[in-house]
């Protein structure tokens, strides 16, 4: 006779007939203790009992998908997190040269005319870097895909370049004599650098909010958990960007609202960032942007962020404090996306983030008495 340990698992067997009536009381004595040893014993728990054969193996405890990342992570590198900073100065600085005009400040509005410009440039170019070849840019304008935030963003990022490019020009040609072609090109945009202006305004606070769309759209636990605080840490973040880049290009007489922009910015980008940190701590994922790779940096953003505000606070009378506030604040918007592009792409990689938001998200469902499916993937 062999045992096993997987015996315990085994159904109890029915007791048989006997002719005497001692067997038979027997067998119903049995019988009886086989009930009620079963009923201790229920198949459900993995513990045998009943007229099931149990589970022979324990509870599995997932942790990984054999080794390898639940979710793949996004082949990213600095030029997207560089793509996510210009764009942003490039976006913000469309709004400060629409106030510029609407008040007569023609200092500053040539200069973030021409900052929009520049960075609008260079974000196009980070993106087709990215891309590996600009006929891939190109065919993502083939179609408009309401539901996709990069077909979306591409069409914000175009628009936005056309509109800007319409006003770079007014400016560049109002530094040139108006003579020969030149005269005659400013009279035919003439009639449209109003409209460009408006428009460029309007495209700009959705080129400098849909990066964090595009990231939270992802499964990425990092990125797609902050889905409703991340827009604001990116406007603000952009906000004081180009808040930034106009204290260092504008003097102090003509800089006073890119000043008070900036501080706005510090401000909004600080609580946002403060709210993102406390939301990922509730769900116990907030690893990445406290002690992970990106950790460092994101506290370095902060740091130069409360500095340059500080400065900016008392740069209305100093040049040399503006340009240090100035160059504070872009360089914090700058390592802000770094840290968070690189936080994102760490909790994709550790599977332990989002099996974690899974199993509790399950327990979460049993715990209102949802028991009939296995949904646990839907935030």
């Amino acid at each position: 006779m062999t045992t096993s340990p997987f015996d315990n698992f085994r159904p109890p067997e029915t007791a048989r007939r006997r002719r005497r009536a001692s067997g038979v009381r027997g067998a119903v004595s049995g019988a009886a203790k086989d009930v009620a040893k079963g009923a201790r014993r229920n198949w459900m728990n993995r513990e045998g009992g009943g007229q099931r054969e149990a589970p022979a193996v324990p509870d599995a405890e997932f942790s990984s998908y054999y080794g390898q990342p639940v979710v793949k992570p996004v082949p990213w590198d600095h030029k997207i997190s560089a793509y996510l900073f210009v764009g942003g100065i490039a976006g913000v600085s469309g709004i400060i040269q629409a106030g510029a005009a609407a008040t007569g400040n023609a200092v500053l509005q040539r200069n973030s005319r021409l900052t929009a410009m520049a960075t609008v440039g260079l974000s196009g170019a980070a993106l087709v870097a990215d891309l590996g070849r600009p006929e891939r840019f190109l065919n993502m304008l083939r179609t408009v895909k309401l539901t996709s935030p990069m077909s979306v963003g591409t069409w914000i990022l175009s628009g936005y370049a056309a509109f800007t490019g319409v006003t770079t020009a007014t400016e560049v040609l109002g530094l040139l004599p108006a003579r020969g072609p030149l005269r005659s090109l400013s009279r035919v945009l003439a009639p449209v650098a109003a409209p460009a202006t408006v428009g460029q305004a309007l495209m700009g606070a959705p080129l400098a909010a849909y990066s964090a769309v595009l990231l939270s759209d992802t499964a990425h636990p990092v990125w797609h958990e902050s889905r409703r605080q991340l827009p604001f840490v990116f406007v603000g973040s952009a906000a004081l960007a180009s808040g930034g880049v106009q204290m260092l290009l504008t003097p102090l007489a003509h800089a006073g609202p890119a000043r008070r922009l900036a501080l706005l910015g510090a401000g909004t980008e600080l609580v946002a960032m403060h709210r993102l940190e406390g939301h990922l701590a509730q769900l116990r994922i907030d690893e990445p942007i406290t002690s992970g790779t990106g950790a460092g940096t994101l506290r370095l953003a902060r740091a130069l962020t409360l500095a340059g505000g500080a400065g900016t606070l008392l740069s209305g009378r100093s040049r040399l404090a503006a340009l240090a506030s100035g160059a504070a604040l872009a360089t914090a918007s700058a390592l802000t996306r770094v840290g968070v592009v690189e936080a994102g792409i760490e909790s994709a990689k550790d599977p332990q983030y989002t099996v974690r938001l899974q199993k509790d998200r399950l327990e979460e469902r049993r715990s209102r008495g949802v028991v009939d499916d296995s949904i646990v993937t839907v935030g």
